[in-house]
């Protein structure tokens, strides 16, 4: 039995082979993203903290959220999220303080200084959209139909971890 299941009209090979192709993609881009937010950073002179945590930082924005938040939100996934979010509150970026209704959980905020680092992300963020477009490289509808057909495949993702259980 083959790992790569062909349709019923033959084109098996090909699914398997683009979808292995956006997984390799996604997975790629996450990682230049990250040294984009880093080459930015060194540019400017921020050497404090880490991509991940200006993703952070700019993923949280004006909200007041809890660690658990974060990972619904679909914000942030990793183990070390409470690592990062207790290094940016020890380094000013954010502030934290207990629930009131729950008093195990501990709810956090950018300071003035977290919501600085925000605005240098969002600066770069538009840069890259007006480059985008104005280079040709992808318009408001090509961005559409990519952020369509990734949230058709998150959807189907989530969907098979519900149903696993």
């Amino acid at each position: 039995m083959s790992v790569h299941p062909k349709l019923p009209d033959g084109s098996g090979d090909t699914l398997m082979t683009g979808y292995l192709e956006a997984l390799a993609l996604v997975e790629r881009l996450h990682r230049l993203l990250l040294d984009v937010i880093k080459d930015e950073f060194e540019r400017v002179g921020i050497i404090e903290i880490n991509p991940v945590q200006a993703l952070l930082l700019f993923n949280i924005g004006d909200n007041e959220v809890t660690a658990g938040e974060l990972k619904t939100r679909g914000y942030y996934q990793g183990s070390n999220v409470s690592y990062n979010l207790k290094k940016l509150v020890e380094m000013g970026f954010m502030d934290h303080q207990r629930c009131q209704v729950d008093r195990r959980s501990v709810r956090v905020k950018l300071t003035e200084r977290g919501r600085e680092i925000r605005e240098v992300m969002s600066a770069l963020f538009a840069r890259h959209a007006d480059g985008l477009e104005s280079r040709g490289v992808l318009g408001a509808s090509g961005i559409q139909d990519i952020n369509t057909a990734l949230r058709r495949v998150e959807r189907y993702w989530t969907d098979q971890i519900r149903y696993i259980y």
